[in-house]
């Protein structure tokens, strides 16, 4: 990778705050599924909104994982 990050980095605050907002909305689609109810055009753009919200949340987890992982965390 060629460069060390920490936990303090902006680059892994961003993912961070990145994943945490994709979870939130993953969790307000809920929501919004239940509220289409009788609507299967609204259902649907609601699932693939939770879906892509979900797979963002997890790419922002590996992203993280990459970024952390080894010396940079140590501070060293």
């Amino acid at each position: 990778m060629g460069t060390e990050h920490t936990p303090a980095d902006d680059i892994v605050y961003d993912l961070v705050s990145a994943q945490y907002h994709a979870l939130k909305a993953a969790q307000a689609y809920d929501t919004y599924i239940r509220d289409a109810e009788g609507h299967d055009d609204v259902r649907s753009f609601f699932e693939e909104c939770a879906r892509q919200d979900a797979q963002r949340a997890q790419r922002c987890h590996d992203l993280l994982k990459d970024l952390t992982s080894g010396p940079g965390l140590s501070g060293t």
